[in-house]
């Protein structure tokens, strides 16, 4: 291993026991993330840890227009729904299981939701390309939200986040 660059005091090695919890409650949508990527310095590939406990869900179904995410399983059972209605390929519900991985690239065929299944406490990691500005379309609300300068996950440095709805329009030329 080669010495660490001495302008960055960011360790590229972290110990995920080390890292506290962000907790997130938002009654069927709670659970625990902790940001490993960021820990370690990453700056074009995010890759967070998250618990979810049986019939919880992580985020609203949703795609981005700007950036890739995959899921790996380490603990639990999660049930994945992939695409929408509005995608070429409809929606899809898969059973996922320790070991399992699924790669969501950008677009509505790549729409994804997870909830925990069972009766444990579900462990996996989401990985993600951190580019930005981005568009993350939420399916079932008709929304998108816009970000610029953070990249996913980084909610401090952006200048621009907001969740419009998809059918607000405003013509370019008006004053």
């Amino acid at each position: 291993m080669s010495d660490s660059d001495p302008t960055d005091d960011t360790d590229p090695v972290v110990t995920e026991s080390d890292l506290d919890w962000n907790e997130y409650d938002h009654g069927e949508r709670a659970f625990r993330r902790k940001q490993l990527g960021a820990a370690a310095g990453g700056e074009e590939l995010g890759t967070s840890l998250y618990e979810l406990d049986p019939g919880k869900r992580t985020w609203p179904r949703h795609y981005h227009a700007g950036n890739e995410e995959a899921v790996y399983v380490l603990g639990g059972e999660l049930t994945l729904w992939l695409g929408s209605d509005d995608s070429e390929s409809g929606e899809t519900e898969h059973v996922l299981e320790p070991g399992d991985y699924v790669a969501l690239p950008s677009g509505p065929d790549h729409a994804h939701e997870v909830e925990a299944r069972g009766e444990t406490t579900a462990r996996f990691l989401v990985v993600s390309t951190m580019n930005e500005p981005d568009m993350s379309v939420l399916v079932e609300r008709d929304a998108a939200m816009l970000f610029a300068g953070g990249a996913p996950g980084n909610y401090h440095d952006r200048f621009i986040s907001k969740t419009v709805d998809l059918d607000a329009e405003v013509d370019y030329w008006d004053e």
